[in-house]
């Protein structure tokens, strides 16, 4: 058998008030090779100690879930994904086990059929989608289906910061409300319709001012990272309207041309941040299979 390579790109979602909806894909990879059969599941990597080179794996676990049957592999893992940072880490391992499964079982499952395993396996779609799919993905699941569709983006980049210490999505969520009362959802909503609409009608600079200012989540994770105030003050000095909460924390994004976000990642390096800034395009085609 050729070597199946499946390489998915990292995920930045949450963009303003899209929770759970609204969602890009990064110029930042999370790539497996698919190697020879043997006796049982073995994935290599150096993601450290806390991640399973066995069945327990989440690759496998992906893989075992689409189709039991499928006989055990070799894995390498090569990836520039950081765990447990808001980049849709577990997200890409997902996407590839759904991937590998569809490749080795021959399941012939469609786009569709791909990111509706995926939204039921992570219990939304954003992520998901927008690593299946590109650019920018709006999406919504009602627990059966997902339904997703891809705007494409101007020729923007992403510049993230990224804190050394990462945090489980499990963590990040219990610090969101059970209830928010009828107005702010309203006004959330309002906001999220009217970005979606502008980007679609690619009027970009009127778009990106209504990233900031999110209800629904980014009040009650700011506490995570609080780094974003110091980064969304140096991005208004400059002009720069588009910084967000990326997933569930802690890394901070913000969006826009690429001369001015190297303008303000000159202005972050001398505020001495805890974490690293990195400068990214967006990824335009999504999860990709070769050697099939």
């Amino acid at each position: 058998m050729a070597k199946i390579i499946i390489r998915v790109p990292a995920t930045s979602a949450n963009l303003g008030s899209g929770v759970d909806s609204i969602g890009i894909a990064l110029h930042l990879y999370y790539t497996v090779i698919v190697e020879e059969k043997t006796d049982q599941w073995k994935v290599n990597h150096a993601l450290g100690s806390d991640i399973p080179t066995d069945e327990k794996n989440l690759i496998v676990q992906t893989i075992l879930k689409v189709d039991a049957n499928i006989h055990p592999h070799q894995l390498t893992v090569i990836s520039d994904v950081p765990i447990a940072h808001g980049l849709g880490s577990s997200t890409t391992a997902v996407v590839a086990g759904i991937k590998i499964a569809n490749a080795l079982g021959d399941l012939g499952l469609s786009i569709d059929d791909q990111l509706n395993l995926g939204a039921k396996f992570e219990g939304h779609p954003e992520n998901i989608a927008a690593a299946l799919l590109g650019d920018l993905v709006v999406s919504t699941f009602d627990g059966e289906k997902a339904i997703a569709t891809k705007l494409a983006l101007p020729d923007v980049r992403a510049l993230m910061y990224i804190r050394p210490d990462g945090i489980s999505e499990a963590q990040s969520r219990k610090k969101l409300p059970k209830k928010i009362d009828y107005p702010t959802a309203v006004y959330a909503s309002s906001k999220a319709n009217v970005f979606i609409a502008l980007v679609s009608q690619g009027k970009w600079d009127q778009a990106l001012p209504l990233v900031e200012d999110d209800q629904l989540h980014e009040p009650y994770r700011k506490d995570l990272v609080p780094e974003i105030d110091t980064i969304r003050q140096a991005a208004h000095k400059l002009g720069i309207y588009g910084t967000y909460l990326s997933g569930a924390g802690p890394t901070i994004a913000t969006l826009g041309e690429s001369s001015a976000l190297t303008q303000l990642r000159i202005e972050l390096e001398k505020e001495n941040l805890n974490g690293s800034l990195r400068l990214l395009q967006i990824d335009k085609d999504g999860a990709t299979v070769r050697g099939e």
